[in-house]
């Protein structure tokens, strides 16, 4: 435990798993093209297709109506104009439920092939692209259950917190306090259960980061994989949260930068097909692949030195590397810490 606690942290997970990613960059480049590079550019394009279909009236779409609202020109209310205007909610429904089924679809391919590959990876395994990819016909199904079953949780927790906003507001009514919904008391309890639910939800968060790495590792689904993640980062609950914000952040800003650029910009530069923006969604959708990329990875080699802590790497190595020198990466300065497993 002494030779690796010290890298026990942030920057020496996001080593290690750059170390492996770099000793595959074809393979992983080839993955993260395949799954990742679509979904981190369509949730930067996502945004921008919306509006441009709930708004019909658009430069794309009626320049002449556009330029009118440019001049502070109201329409009338009344006119042939505000028909155009009327977003088909229809149609936004259908693009919103095929957009979200696209990006969970890419997401889970996404995670059963990159998890599967940093896996071998971490143990200097070679790494095949046609392995990875029939990684996904095992873990798919298993993938899916642990999502729904996670979602459940979520939503019935939601549910819990409204209940008990809804108690409350009651038992104010029935002891004869006026209840106004626009006076700051309710706003303040609105705002202290927000920060509440956010605070468990992240917590859930960290206890759950590595359910599905556990899938596809260890073939477990639904609660069970959430069961065990919670098992295994205890005492790395501080490293897992500095993984989550770290990645999450960085992407967040990347990704949510980017797109609202693109919806509050690309009407103004002339639409949405300039060379600039095209540019900018190229560019900032490659970044995004990479940390995206980075995180699965860094899942996967925290999962491992989760295990490490609870003594369960050992045996892992021993079953399946009798009698050979292994090399454990656990050093940031690359000094190899070899252990010999030796059969009794």
């Amino acid at each position: 435990m002494s030779a690796y606690s010290h890298t026990l942290n942030l920057w020496g997970v996001v080593s290690q798993s750059k170390r492996i990613i770099n000793a595959h960059s074809r393979h992983f480049l080839a993955l993260s093209v395949s799954f990742l590079l679509p979904l981190s550019f369509s949730l930067i394009i996502y945004p921008t297709l919306q509006t441009a279909l709930s708004q019909s009236n658009s430069i794309i779409f009626h320049p002449q109506a556009h330029l009118s609202s440019s001049f502070l020109t109201l329409p009338n209310p009344f006119g042939p104009t505000r028909e155009l205007t009327r977003p088909d909610t229809q149609l936004l429904l259908v693009v919103l439920l095929a957009y979200i089924l696209f990006a969970v679809l890419l997401a889970l391919f996404a995670v059963a092939t990159i998890t599967y590959s940093t896996f071998h990876g971490f143990y200097g395994r070679p790494v095949k692209l046609v392995s990875s990819i029939k990684s996904v016909l095992y873990s798919f199904l298993p993938l899916v259950a642990t999502l729904i079953v996670s979602r459940v949780i979520h939503a019935l927790i939601v549910l819990l917190f409204a209940l008990f906003g809804a108690i409350v507001v009651r038992c104010m009514q029935f002891l004869g306090f006026e209840v106004n919904y626009d006076s700051n008391y309710l706003t303040g309890l609105a705002i202290f259960l927000g920060i509440a639910l956010l605070l468990v939800f992240v917590w859930l968060q960290v206890n759950w980061s590595l359910a599905y790495v556990i899938v596809v590792v260890e073939s477990k689904w639904g609660y069970e994989p959430l069961r065990r993640s919670a098992y295994l980062v205890k005492g790395m609950r501080r490293v897992t949260l500095s993984v989550l914000l770290f990645f999450g952040v960085l992407i967040g800003l990347l990704v949510g930068g980017c797109s609202s650029f693109l919806v509050t910009v690309g009407a103004a530069s002339g639409g949405w097909t300039s060379f600039g923006l095209i540019l900018q969604m190229v560019v900032s959708s490659g970044f995004a692949t990479l940390l995206m990329l980075q995180s699965l990875a860094a899942s996967v080699v925290l999962y491992m030195y989760c295990k490490a802590l609870h003594g369960e790497l050992a045996l892992d190595i021993a079953k399946e590397f009798a009698s050979e020198y292994v090399y454990l990466p656990f050093d940031n300065e690359k000094v190899p810490h070899v252990v010999c497993v030796v059969q009794g």
